[in-house]
């Protein structure tokens, strides 16, 4: 039995799509028949990752690693501490950062984040057209209707790397700051992602759950927050719309999500045979 770990955003789907192309499921379902377990490992939470889980995968590493989960069964559930969430909402709000926060079960974003993405600019597009289809599919809500629920993790969007500077320097020793190398004007994306877990542990739990060993696993992914997946796995793949530097990490580049690429790699790597 091998395991297939496949980020959503820009790997399985389009950017901000619940849908992924026909051939790629194709290939996940050839791949299961053949008694292979396929993962989402994705940045998403389950409320998020939900519409795409339903079309048969076998559990997820969401959150970025924060939840992990095979079938019904919780392997790994770690949410960001009270006074850690309380420190880094405050301080990247006074620097006026625009947030997203995630729980297991629903997203809340501030409600001027659609003002700062109108004047992103035009070297922005992607990331605008990421951002506004996570808020129109994935039901981000207003952050003045947050209820307490236990957060995974923040999701930032600035204009200046040194507006990040006061939560970093509070921060830092518990949380990963990882910023997108997105080709974006005026404009920098990323998120804070406990030390505790990262998308690399999350392989290695499902791993030890299955009794598989790290040589048996694989790993497609199109951006920097799949790093540590892309380090973790015993092959590792980057979308052709990916990343430059995830490439460059990657044992093997295959076409994009839109060019039929999870089922061209699958076929390659004898996934479905």
């Amino acid at each position: 039995m091998k395991l297939i770990f496949l980020d959503i955003d820009g790997t399985l789907t389009p950017a901000g799509s619940n849908y992924p192309p026909e051939s790629a499921m194709k290939a996940v379902r050839k791949a299961q028949e053949k008694g292979h377990k396929v993962f989402l490992c994705t940045g998403r939470n389950p409320a998020m990752l939900a519409p795409v889980l339903a079309l048969g995968f076998d559990g997820a590493v969401a959150g970025a690693g924060g939840y992990v989960f095979a079938g019904e069964k919780v392997l790994f559930d770690c949410p960001m501490k009270p006074e850690e969430l309380e420190a880094g909402m405050r301080l990247l709000r006074e620097n006026g950062v625009f947030r997203t926060i995630e729980a297991r079960d629903a997203t809340w974003g501030d409600e001027d984040l659609g003002d700062f993405l109108a004047q992103a600019g035009e070297g922005n597009s992607e990331l605008v057209r990421w951002r506004k289809a996570l808020a129109e599919q994935l039901n981000i809500r207003p952050m003045s209707e947050y209820d307490g629920s236990p957060i995974y993790k923040i999701v930032f969007m600035c204009r200046e790397a040194k507006q990040l500077e006061p939560a970093r320097k509070a921060l830092e020793k518990e949380y990963n700051f990882v910023v997108q190398d997105v080709a974006a004007h005026n404009c920098l994306n990323g998120e804070l992602i406990n030390r505790k877990f990262d998308k690399g542990r999350g392989v290695r739990i499902v791993a030890d759950y299955y009794g598989v060993e790290l040589k048996d696993t694989y790993g497609f992914g199109d951006s920097m927050n799949d790093l540590e997946m892309i380090e973790t796995v015993g092959y590792s793949v980057c979308m052709d719309n990916g990343s430059p530097a995830l490439k460059e990490k990657s044992d093997m580049v295959c076409p994009a999500v839109e060019d039929d690429g999870l089922y061209q790699a699958f076929d390659e790597l004898g996934l479905m045979d």
